[in-house]
């Protein structure tokens, strides 16, 4: 499966759960991106290291142990993305190519950041 058909996967699977029954504004939908980086986040504030993925029990859905962890939630990031890419009709895969060129031509440190 390419990134496309990926892309495509995902989306139709949030549109088959009922993601997208009830849009949400663009603010809310990045802010749901945002809340998965601070899932990763609570991951390794609970003591987790960053590389670590466990499983957990989910009585909804038996037999098929919930990944944990801030592997997991770093592919919540991901599909989030994805998924709104795919509701918006934006080519991310063309954005991500895009940005990732223009960023090998800026001056190293760019913008005045310390660290």
């Amino acid at each position: 499966m390419d990134l496309k058909q990926l892309i495509e996967d995902v989306h139709k699977n949030a549109v088959a759960h009922g993601w997208w029954e009830n849009p949400r504004s663009e603010g809310e939908l990045l802010m749901l991106v945002v809340s998965e980086i601070s899932e990763a986040f609570e991951e390794i504030r609970d003591g987790h290291a960053i590389t670590e993925s466990y499983y957990s029990e989910d009585p909804k859905t038996p037999n098929n142990p919930k990944p944990e962890g801030v592997p997991s939630e770093l592919a919540d990031v991901i599909i989030r993305i994805m998924d709104i890419s795919a509701y918006y009709g934006i080519d991310i895969e063309k954005a991500i190519i895009e940005k990732n060129n223009y960023n090998k031509c800026r001056p190293f440190r760019h913008g005045g950041k310390k660290l």
